[in-house]
């Protein structure tokens, strides 16, 4: 049976700039990947060579039949040296915005994937006093000269994984462990930013939709992990929520449950399989955070990642199938839910875990940078075209 979206609904798949362009070297994650007490399992290199492929890319989004696709700025080449903007990066970037429109692309424009520029990271990063403000003069620069092409901004990709990693599991930079004064720090500077970049934006040119993205999983609570669950979803998700107030959306990204008892995160159940990335495969979770995502924030829902990390792409099909059933169920009982996009277009760097999983609806040759096409990419862009959930092959 054949069951249709609402009209409009957006079909897109987004990327990172640090993950597919390759030679970002004057951020903060170049500096990290190379240091070897990072535990990064290799160097990002030249990426997907998408500084200068990003054509080939769009034209592989259009040839699929998305119609919307969601990357990112990179600050430290737009801003390499504090107040030294770069007109060249930014009409690049223009040039990435107008080559979606001639394709029938909505461009998604994400201002801050993870990414710092080493100036910033050097005055403290999220930490400085004024770091806030020297972000929204960023995305005010940027969104001055792009805002006549944008369909939609984000400020932020998963401010909520910003502190967890970088001040709590010391897996992104700086690299800082179980120092909670400084996460909670960090989030309240996040949050302020976002509210900052979101008035910039809004008093710029263009009129689009503005909103951040936050990384959402099913959290559960084992026997006597109540009080850790709730206490793990208020850090990690309603913070975050409600510093959308005002939002024109709220991006949910969400690949996982997780299994919460009462010292911390605990085990997964044995009886669901894993990824590669070792999370439980779980494609109920796009239902479960888009539901509460809603109810919580009563703001229109997009899910702006969702995707699995496998070298089998026919359980890529089936996990995105499984994932959109929950979304036509969403949609049945009238969430505002807007959109899907599927993470990732490309096989790319994946942070820490280097090029080993493969999040792609595209393979990237290393050596030749050539792409390729898997099966997955052709079945979402037909249950795009058709706008309906069509069986698994």
């Amino acid at each position: 049976m054949v069951r249709t979206f609402p009209d409009g609904f957006c079909w897109g798949t987004a990327t990172a700039a640090h993950q597919i362009e390759g030679g970002n070297v004057n951020n903060d994650w170049w500096a990290f990947e190379h240091d070897p007490a990072s535990g990064c399992a290799e160097p990002s290199g030249d990426a997907c060579d998408s500084w200068h492929r990003w054509e080939e890319d769009l034209d592989l989004v259009a040839g699929m039949g998305l119609t919307a696709y969601r990357f990112s700025l990179e600050w430290s080449r737009i801003e390499p040296a504090e107040a030294e903007i770069s007109r060249a990066a930014l009409d690049h970037y223009r040039r990435v915005c107008a080559g979606c429109h001639e394709r029938g692309i909505e461009p998604v424009v994400t201002f801050h994937h993870f990414t710092l520029p080493r100036w910033f990271a050097a005055r403290g990063g999220w930490e400085a006093p004024d770091a806030p403000e020297t972000f929204a003069r960023f995305v005010g620069t940027a969104g001055a000269h792009l805002g006549d092409l944008m369909t939609r901004a984000c400020t932020f990709n998963e401010p909520n994984v910003i502190g967890t990693m970088g001040y709590s599991m010391g897996q992104f930079p700086p690299g800082v462990k179980d120092d909670l004064g400084r996460h909670f720090a960090v989030n309240e500077a996040l949050a302020r930013a976002h509210r900052l970049a979101v008035e910039a934006l809004r008093s710029g040119p263009g009129s689009f939709p503005v909103g951040l993205t936050l990384s959402m999983a099913e959290l559960v609570a084992d026997e006597g992990g109540e009080e850790t669950r709730d206490a793990a979803e208020e850090v990690l998700e309603n913070f975050f929520l409600r510093a959308a107030e005002g939002d024109d959306y709220v991006g949910v990204q969400c690949y996982t449950r997780i299994h919460m008892g009462p010292d911390g995160q605990g085990a997964d159940d044995p009886s669901v399989p894993r990824t590669t990335m070792g999370y439980e495969y779980w494609p109920q979770v796009l239902e479960y955070t888009v539901r509460r995502t809603a109810a919580y924030t009563g703001l229109p829902v997009l899910v702006t990642e969702n995707g699995i990390a496998t070298d089998d792409d026919s359980e890529r099909i089936a996990y995105m199938a499984e994932a959109l059933e929950g979304a036509l169920r969403c949609l049945a009982d009238g969430v505002d839910l807007r959109g899907y996009f599927a993470w990732s277009l490309l096989d790319n760097f994946e942070w820490t875990h280097g090029y080993g999983q493969h999040f792609g609806l595209c393979a990237v040759d290393r050596k030749t940078f050539e792409r390729r096409e898997k099966p997955s990419a052709r079945w979402l862009g037909e249950v795009a075209r058709a706008n309906a959930l069509l069986p698994v092959p």
